[in-house]
């Protein structure tokens, strides 16, 4: 089963929480989720037991549990939304182009050569 482990202090390593959620049964990955620009922690994880019934008991004992000084949030995971992508879309700025006139007439710059 997958598990959502919200409200994380950044200080949180996914060792600490393979020891935590350990406790109940075998923990296959724990991954912390983290800024993909800085690196950092983005204060949530998702823990994956072996065992479903080892990890809604993990689920009812750790969720509002003291991490750190902050009380995480434990629940099974919601599968991932998929979104949309738009082919590129109009993202703002300098779009231009099409209409740059006529580029054999280059006015009076020129005139003299």
């Amino acid at each position: 089963m997958n598990i959502y482990v919200g409200n994380l202090p950044y200080s949180a390593t996914e060792e600490q929480l393979k020891t935590m959620f350990g406790e109940y049964g075998d923990v296959t990955t724990a991954s912390i989720i983290k800024d993909r620009d800085t690196g950092r922690s983005k204060g949530f994880a998702f823990v994956e037991m072996t065992n479903d019934a080892a990890a809604e008991q993990a689920i009812q004992a750790l969720n509002e549990t003291d991490m750190n000084g902050r009380n995480i949030k434990v629940n099974q995971a919601r599968p991932k939304e998929k979104r949309e992508r738009s082919g590129g879309g109009d993202r703002g700025g300098y779009r231009g182009g099409n209409d740059r006139g006529d580029r054999g007439d280059r006015g009076d710059r020129y005139s003299k050569y």
